[in-house]
């Protein structure tokens, strides 16, 4: 009898460890660590090669990268192994999500035109356009929803179900930008409140990670290359010359509309209609030891 079973036909004992939900969170948080260390240094050690003319080397080591060892290594994770990237609806999901990214952030842009806080002063150009597609736009998106939902949602809903698995991570997602320019305690509460639940839904939604991938990456793209509003702090230059002007709770106070009343209010009704679409269709789980008495009642 092998002695790290606990009886006969069981998993051997170091499975059942690393299948534990926040072990296996461990692990695939480690081994995006371990990707991003290693991107970080065939970057440095490789003579820097500009693409088009824009340093983008980064970000085109680490998308592979990142996406070779989900499938290879953290897609088998867990008590119950699934790949968040094979869905069979992945290109309308990844298209409606970037239908949807750019339609709210339209949104909030005209309800802020139409109070007066935004004002298009110029015809911009296109020369950012191909940073802020890989960057601001591909690479957040994969990265940011590898780490956010594929990951921490994931396994903090497989054990503390769906509920907290949608507080925290909107919570640490809101926090993750306390280190972006302008940033503020309301600005990481909005973004907790607007893409939080909403990406969170989002994902609840579809169980892949394409929706929330177009929605976050049109997102992005949309307030900065169109709009000429800064993406989470970070200035841009878009295809308009715009600026925002008023009372910083519409204005987003140098953080960009996101970090606005408007956009909070928008986005976050968008998250809610998500999550309403999500329950309905019956995709809220509960706590794992819910889960496990509910498996160890006897059947009437």
């Amino acid at each position: 009898m092998d002695q790290v079973t606990t009886m006969s036909g069981d998993r051997p004992l170091w499975r059942k460890i690393v299948d534990f939900p926040l072990v296996a969170m461990l692990i695939a948080l480690a081994v995006v660590i371990l990707c991003i260390t290693v991107a970080t240094y065939v970057v440095k050690s490789v003579a820097p090669v500009a693409v088009l003319g824009q340093n983008l080397e980064f970000e085109l080591v680490t998308i592979p990268l990142l996406i070779i060892a989900y499938e290879l290594v953290i897609r088998h994770l867990g008590e119950h192994p699934r790949d968040d990237y094979r869905d069979p609806k992945a290109l309308k999901n990844l298209v409606v999500g970037l239908g949807a990214g750019f339609a709210i952030f339209s949104v909030a842009v005209a309800v802020a035109a139409a109070l007066g806080v935004y004002r298009v002063t110029g015809e911009g150009d296109a020369t950012g356009l191909l940073p802020a597609l890989i960057g601001p736009a591909i690479f957040a998106a994969v990265s940011e929803e590898l780490i956010f939902r594929g990951i921490l949602f994931r396994w903090i809903e497989a054990f503390g179900g769906s509920w907290a698995a949608l507080f925290l991570t909107s919570a640490f997602f809101g926090a993750a930008h306390l280190a972006n320019p302008n940033a503020s305690p309301i600005a990481a509460v909005g973004i907790a409140f607007e893409a939080g639940v909403m990406l969170g839904a989002a994902y609840m939604l579809t169980r892949s990670l394409w929706l929330p991938m177009g929605i976050h990456a049109a997102w992005n793209f949309t307030q900065g290359e169109i709009y000429d509003i800064p993406v989470s702090g970070t200035p841009v230059h878009g295809l308009l010359v715009a600026r925002l002007s008023g009372p910083p709770l519409l204005t987003g106070n140098g953080f960009g509309l996101e970090a606005s009343l408007i956009a909070i209010v928008i986005a976050t009704l968008f998250g809610l209609w998500l999550l309403w679409l999500a329950i309905r269709k019956g995709e809220l789980m509960k706590p794992w030891w819910v889960r496990r008495r509910a498996e160890a009642a006897p059947a009437e």
